[in-house]
C-alpha cells in the first residue's frame, strides 16, 4: 500500500492486530514509506517556528519512532540530542539515520531522565496515550527538562465537523474501539482524544506555562485561521 516501499494491505493487518509495541517493529523498516510518517514540511515549520525561541542546548524527542523529528532538534539544539521510544525496530531504523544520537529504549510513562534537557519535541504520538496517561506522560516530559525548558510539538487544527477528514477520524476512532473491545493485546491509537482546551489544561496541570504560535509555512483555513499551531510549553524557573 501506499508505495511499492511500503507495506502491503496484509502486513498492515497484521500490525493492526499486534499489540502498539510488536505492531511497530514490524512495520518499522517500511514506515517511513507510509504517510504516518511525519512529513518533511511540517518539521521544517517546526524547526523555523523554534529557532527565534532558543537559544538550547540539549534535546529530547519523545515517542521518536524512526527519527525524523531528530531533525528539527538537530537543527535548533547546540547541544546532545536524544530520543526514546519502546520500539527497538523503529529505534533500529533512528539509529541508521541519526548515528550520533543518544537513543534509548524506554517506557515515555516513565522516562528515565534527570532534569537535563533545554527542549523536548514529540511528532504524531499522543494519539497512543489515552487521557490519563497524557497526564502522567506531561509529568515526566516536565521533570526531565531543566528550569526554563520547552516542550513543543504541532497541533493540526480540527476538521469541519461533517466534512469528509472529520468522518474519517471519528470513523477510525469508532473502529479502534470496537478492535479493542473484541481484541487482545489493544492497539491504542485514537485521533480524538487530543482536543486543544483538555491538552493545555493537561499541560497546565503538570506544571507548564502554555502559549501556541501560528505555523504559517502550513497555510491557513477558510476562516483565516492556521491548518497548524506549535503548542509551546514552558517549564518555569
Amino acid at each position: 500500500m501506499f508505495s511499492p516501499e511500503g507495506p502491503s494491505l496484509r502486513e498492515l493487518t497484521v500490525q493492526a492486530l499486534s499489540s502498539v509495541e510488536h505492531g511497530y517493529d514490524l512495520l518499522a523498516t517500511k514506515f517511513d514509506a507510509t504517510p504516518f510518517r511525519t512529513p518533511d514540511r511540517l518539521l521544517a515549520a517546526v524547526a523555523d517556528a523554534l529557532e527565534p525561541l532558543g537559544p538550547f542546548d540539549s534535546g529530547l524527542d519523545v515517542c521518536c519512532g524512526t527519527g525524523a523529528g531528530l531533525s528539527v532538534l538537530r537543527s535548533v539544539c547546540a547541544g546532545r540530542i536524544a530520543g526514546v521510544d519502546f520500539s527497538s525496530g523503529m529505534l533500529g531504523e533512528a539509529r541508521r539515520a541519526h548515528p550520533t544520537a543518544t537513543l534509548l529504549r524506554a517506557d515515555a510513562l516513565a522516562l528515565p531522565f534527570a532534569p537535563v534537557f533545554d527542549l523536548a519535541v514529540s511528532f504524531g504520538a499522543f494519539g497512543h496515550f489515552l487521557p490519563a496517561e497524557q497526564r502522567v506522560l506531561f509529568r515526566g516530559i516536565h521533570a526531565s527538562l531543566r528550569p526554563g525548558g520547552t516542550l513543543a510539538f504541532p497541533l493540526p487544527a480540527p476538521p469541519r465537523v461533517g466534512s469528509g477528514p472529520y468522518w474519517m477520524l471519528w470513523g477510525f476512532d469508532a473502529v479502534m474501539r470496537v478492535r479493542n473491545a473484541l481484541w487482545r493485546p489493544p492497539f491504542v491509537m485514537y485521533y480524538r482524544t487530543f482536543r486543544l482546551a483538555d491538552v493545555r489544561a493537561r499541560l497546565e496541570d503538570a506544571g507548564f506555562h502554555v502559549g501556541l504560535l501560528p505555523l504559517p509555512s502550513l497555510g491557513t483555513r477558510e476562516d483565516g485561521s492556521p491548518r497548524c499551531r506549535l503548542m509551546v510549553a514552558r517549564k518555569g524557573l
